[in-house]
């Protein structure tokens, strides 16, 4: 049964007519212009015009999209590829609502999370054939290739992939006397150990911080991607492997047990704030954060004297009972509206093949999503990146692919609020969960 995006809003209507008014103002502009602005618009009008949508990312990658987009578009003069970045925050509304009023980008990037909502709702084409024939799968970690596939199916194409890692403030250590962690991907410290080293770093200062555990309470998909792992280090999860239900899983003994830890961090031990300031690991004032693999390079360039090695170190993400990481990320997909296909395709091909990868990955420093890609850079065998690409290769688990996707994700979101902020009781806030949850689930059926 398939899982429709019913929302459609006001404003894609405005655009549309937005939309429609520039069309004839052009054309009407055009028509008065001189031989020249013909000669002109003819030979526009002979490419083949393709829409991408992506969110906008870092400085860097955005940097690297830009590139790519001019570098393709001169490579293929008989195809021009518009490309428009869109906030993080409301890149999903803009999407969904521009679907439902059947005028969607021809090209756009999709959180792997979402993928089973677009392609149940018959939303973005399957990819399948194109990826077998031509997208080299088996440069891909199965880990990604499965958070790309929805019902045997490959709707999606990645560039990079996405890990986690724990940032530590070295000189906050080294006040607080705490020997500094291990640089073995294979040997993180446990949740115990960092709430040691995190008393002892907040008893330094009631500005200190200890640990920011997961990224703290923003908007949008950040709060699932890095909280999950907490579940599934202490032997919890969310889903049943099925995906059929939240009961006996989001609510067992091992979900509750991370989420009482989660909690006590910020009601008990008082080693987490819920505000943290800006730039805090930088300036001293929090001693340990989780951040992603695509920080590496952007904290050297936002603050070119906090280095690496002297002012702050990454470790592997910690463990309960496992080691486990989140991965996923943004990939790109062709929408089912679209007229052009196979020229879509000939762009996503290009963006996410070795050559393309390697260029995106040159300017960022993300982890590659291919292993040629990573062998063709021996920092990524090297600390610190060799820590994201193990834990990515080794520890990464997907969140769940459902159509029900985006429910679960708000009541994982809503339930680390309760328990972290609110600090409601654990037990009865996961039952929750699991009812909201569950409801979704059923109502699919």
């Amino acid at each position: 049964m398939k899982y429709k995006l019913t929302a459609i809003y006001l404003a894609a209507s405005i655009l549309i007519v937005t939309a429609g008014v520039y069309i004839v103002f052009y054309f009407t502009s055009y028509q008065e212009g001189g031989g020249e602005q013909v000669r002109e618009k003819a030979d526009d009008e002979s490419k083949i015009h393709l829409t991408f949508w992506r969110n906008r990312g870092t400085d860097l990658e955005n940097q690297a999209y830009d590139e790519l987009v001019a570098d393709f578009n001169k490579e293929n003069p008989e195809i021009e590829v518009e490309m428009v970045p869109i906030a993080y925050g409301d890149y999903e509304l803009k999407l969904r609502t521009e679907i439902a009023a059947g005028d969607p980008p021809d090209i756009m990037t999709i959180d792997t999370p979402t993928l089973a909502l677009y392609a149940s709702a018959g939303a973005i084409l399957s990819l399948d054939s194109y990826m077998r024939e031509e997208g080299h799968i088996e440069d891909l970690a199965s880990p990604t290739l499965k958070g790309i596939t929805y019902e045997d199916e490959i709707y999606l194409s990645p560039i990079v992939e996405s890990s986690v890692a724990l940032f530590y403030n070295i000189h906050l250590f080294e006040k607080a006397g705490i020997p500094l962690p291990s640089q073995n991907p294979n040997d993180p410290m446990t949740w115990e150990e960092v709430l040691e080293a995190a008393k002892k770093i907040s008893a330094l200062s009631p500005d200190v911080t200890g640990i920011d555990p997961a990224q703290g309470f923003p908007d949008g998909e950040s709060p699932s991607y890095f909280k999950m792992p907490i579940l599934w280090q202490f032997g919890g999860d969310v889903l049943d492997p099925d995906n059929q239900t939240a009961n006996g899983y989001l609510n067992s003994p091992e979900s509750l047990k991370a989420l009482q830890f989660y909690q006590d961090l910020y009601q008990v031990h008082k080693v987490a704030n819920v505000e943290i300031p800006p730039e805090a690991l930088e300036t001293d004032k929090l001693g340990m954060t989780v951040l992603g693999s695509w920080m590496v390079e952007s904290l050297s360039k936002m603050n070119p004297d906090f280095r690496l090695g002297e002012d702050f170190g990454i470790t592997a993400l910690p463990k309960g009972t496992e080691q486990a990481v989140p991965n996923g990320g943004w990939s790109l997909g062709i929408s089912a509206e679209t007229d052009y296909p196979d020229e879509a395709w000939e762009f996503i091909r290009y963006v996410t093949s070795f050559e393309g990868a390697k260029k995106y990955v040159e300017i960022t420093g993300d982890v590659p999503a291919r292993y040629s890609v990573a062998q063709a850079f021996p920092e990524f065998n090297e600390y610190p990146k060799n820590i994201f690409v193990q834990q990515a290769q080794k520890y990464s688990k997907n969140r769940p692919v459902t159509p029900a996707y985006p429910v679960i994700s708000e009541a994982v979101k809503t339930l680390f609020e309760d328990v972290g902020i609110g600090g409601k009781n654990v037990k009865t806030s996961a039952e929750e969960a699991v009812r909201k949850i569950n409801e979704e689930l059923n109502d699919m059926e």
